[in-house]
């Protein structure tokens, strides 16, 4: 304190000293308080990212394994289908019963494991991200860009397609019910122009 100060201008120039402190004080902390959070956001995000990628890497190490199995599965389903099921031997008939619970275990294994049947149903729209069209065909049960029959069930591991479904089309022209929509519905390539307009394109190389 100078001479010329006086008791009340000290303590004046004091409690401005302080509240600039305070006002410091308070900045740094909403400053801290906003780095806490950055930093718990970004700790949050690192731990969503080790989770996508542990499953990512979970699907990508038995996606090959899957891959080779679907052969048997195959093979299974053309057995159980081929069967001659009125037979009256005995023998005949247990084997069949052994077949389809066999098919019906590695269904439900695949299912335990995240891989699902992609088995379009008649009259479903087409779609090029889960389904492969190898023929068309006219048909006046289904209206074109429909689904007519099922060739070859596809397959899909938590998600990404191991392999599309082989199906026959209804070609342009085709008469029938509008197709249904799947879950994810995709442009219909086979709709006439002005129909529908979309931009995915009829992929028969899925």
């Amino acid at each position: 304190m100078t001479d010329e100060q006086t008791p009340a201008e000290d303590v004046a120039f004091e409690a401005e000293d302080l509240a600039q402190e305070i006002e410091a004080l308070k900045a740094e902390i909403a400053a801290m308080k906003d780095q806490a959070l950055r930093y718990a956001a970004e700790a949050e995000n690192v731990k969503r990212r080790a989770e996508r990628e542990m499953n990512d890497a979970r699907a990508y190490a038995i996606q090959k394994f899957a891959r080779d199995l679907l052969g048997a599965a195959d093979n299974l389903s053309r057995a159980t289908a081929a069967s001659p099921r009125d037979s009256q031997d005995a023998a005949v008939k247990n084997f069949i019963v052994g077949v389809e619970m066999t098919e019906k275990e590695l269904q439900a294994a695949f299912e335990r494991n995240g891989l699902k049947k992609v088995d379009p149903t008649k009259g479903e729209k087409f779609d090029p991200h889960l389904h492969q069209a190898v023929m068309e065909q006219p048909s006046d049960e289904v209206a074109a860009g429909g689904v007519v029959a099922v060739l070859q069930v596809g397959y899909e591991l938590l998600g990404r397609l191991v392999r599309p479904a082989m199906v026959a089309v209804a070609a342009k022209g085709s008469t029938g019910p509008a197709p249904a929509e799947p879950a994810a519905a995709a442009a219909n390539p086979y709709a006439a122009s002005g129909e529908e307009a979309g931009g995915a394109a009829f992929d028969t190389k899925a």
